[in-house]
């Protein structure tokens, strides 16, 4: 059960670019300690991320995490304001593809909770 009145799950969506897949895993096999210290500081925990190919051939990353904060917006912000963030995110977005139907200030795509079960 959760324990955390504020608690808010997210899930996200994107694409991986063709022929990325090895470097995307070995980003992720090594993720820098200052990146996972700023997630924290931000207020996100149980954070993983998800690869598989769909039908239409395309391989798409589907991330899960859980929001502890009271101001998701401010600590996003945080996390993009970070100059290692930034670098990091450089590093990954080269191998990501953001789905065409994302909303306009989106570069993972939000997904809707249809069910949750404790």
């Amino acid at each position: 059960m959760n324990n955390m009145p504020n608690m808010k799950r997210y899930g996200m969506v994107l694409g991986l670019q063709p022929g990325k897949i090895e470097e995307y895993k070995k980003l992720h096999a090594a993720v820098w300690p200052d990146v996972l210290k700023m997630i924290q500081q931000c207020h996100i925990q149980n954070y993983s991320i998800y690869l598989h190919q769909l039908d239409d051939g395309q391989h798409y990353l589907f991330s899960y995490f859980e929001y502890t904060g009271a101001d998701f917006a401010a600590d996003m912000a945080k996390m993009a304001a970070d100059p290692i963030t930034q670098r990091w995110w450089s590093c990954c977005k080269p191998c990501q593809k953001p789905l065409a139907h994302r909303a306009p200030d989106e570069w993972w795509s939000n997904m809707e909770e249809v069910f949750h079960s404790d």
